[in-house]
């Protein structure tokens, strides 16, 4: 069914936001927790690196039933499954120091976070008017993307002071929070196509139209799995101290001025006319962690970068879901949030080994090359391909018709 209305704060869209922001503070949280944990109890960088791989591949073999689920099943119901099972096994890695038992454990919750993730977000785009698409997913990522950099800031805080097992329970209780919130929020109506159609598990999980920005976005995420998950040990190499968790409160002042505004002009301009400086930018945020040794390049640099993924995530979501039907919205944004999980897992574990035979300002510097396939990628499919296909500011005025 086509969303009529030109209405964008809707009390369900806010509620939505929220919800969003809190998990993914929760989840970020432990994202940077598990690994400066692990590093410190085990000094072993692709050890570390292996806790949010684990993970993050947990939550992408899981979006592969997702879509499927979700024709089956309530949205709430769903979620709040998938709150409870995160709860209890985050819960359940307090006090535990053995790596193959929280490894496990995070293995569950990162089924958990592969259910979240898919129903929220499509629950947020079943419900913005499709002209002002690009503005509505800026402020969903925003919220997304606030929860993903205050994370690791408020982790790498309080591991200063208090025990890794301050974040479980940080963690437990907002994914607590959330249940209680999405128990109010009303799940919205299901997108249901002119003709019924029998769908098969391959069409739920597969959209080809939603697979380019797909993996363009697991270019960037691979430099943002280094991002946040050795941020804290190149502050070591940089004998930067505590000030390295400035690092992401720049990065979130920075997406949140830029969310909303990146997303305007996807919907004006389209994705080409803010995709290349938002790429170059994150090109030159990575290559200033390369050579920080100062807290004053390390803030430059997190400006750069926060412009980079305030404005390149966002962009590539929008792009999946446009291109597809209104019923396959879940189906694109499984795939989407699949690839960032799948950089991010490819980044911590890559990087991570890689940091153990070189350095962590060296891997930062390497992960210059991603985004410079990445816009050469995006040049090759969306520039120089002349099809009309591709033309998804287009298609987005047309969803649900």
């Amino acid at each position: 069914m086509m969303n009529t209305t030109s209405k964008l704060w809707t009390a369900r869209f806010t509620a939505i936001l929220l919800m969003a922001f809190l998990f993914f503070l929760c989840l970020q949280l432990l994202t940077a927790g598990f690994p400066a944990f692990v590093t410190d109890i085990k000094n072993n960088p692709a050890q570390a690196g292996l806790m949010t791989t684990v993970f993050m591949v947990a939550a992408i073999a899981t979006r592969f039933f997702v879509a499927s689920l979700m024709q089956k099943m309530d949205y709430k119901i769903l979620s709040l499954i998938s709150l409870g099972l995160t709860a209890i096994t985050v819960g359940l890695s307090l006090g535990q120091d053995s790596v193959a038992i929280l490894l496990l454990l995070r293995v569950f919750h990162g089924v958990g976070f592969g259910i979240i993730t898919t129903i929220f977000s499509t629950m947020a785009t079943n419900i913005i008017p499709p002209h002002r698409l690009g503005e509505g997913i800026g402020y969903y990522g925003m919220a997304t993307s606030v929860g993903t950099s205050l994370g690791p800031m408020l982790a790498l805080a309080l591991l200063q002071v208090f025990s890794f097992n301050m974040l479980i329970a940080i963690s437990v209780g907002l994914t607590l929070l959330i249940m209680i919130l999405n128990i109010f929020v009303k799940s919205p109506r299901k997108a249901v196509p002119a003709k019924p159609q029998k769908i098969n598990f391959r069409e739920h999980a597969f959209d080809r139209d939603a697979f380019t920005p797909a993996i363009l976005t697991a270019f960037f995420s691979i430099t943002l799995g280094g991002v946040v998950s050795f941020l804290r040990e190149l502050g070591k190499e940089a004998n930067l101290g505590a000030t390295i968790s400035l690092f992401f409160l720049v990065l979130t002042i920075v997406m949140v001025v830029i969310r909303p505004v990146s997303g305007r002009l996807y919907d004006k301009y389209g994705h080409k006319f803010i995709i290349y400086p938002a790429v170059a930018s994150g090109i030159i945020g990575l290559t200033l962690l390369a050579v920080t040794q100062n807290t004053l390049t390390l803030l430059v640099a997190a400006a750069f970068y926060g412009f980079a993924y305030g404005t390149v995530a966002p962009t590539l979501q929008a792009i999946a879901v446009s291109a597809v039907s209104k019923e396959k919205q879940g189906t694109a944004n499984a795939m989407y949030f699949s690839s960032m999980d799948l950089g991010m897992a490819l980044g911590s574990a890559g990087l991570g080994l890689l940091a153990s035979y070189t350095s962590y300002h060296f891997i930062y510097g390497f992960s210059v090359i991603f985004l410079v396939a990445l816009m050469l990628a995006y040049t090759l499919i969306f520039v120089m391909k002349k099809n009309p296909k591709d033309q998804f500011v287009e298609t987005a005025k047309e969803i649900g018709i």
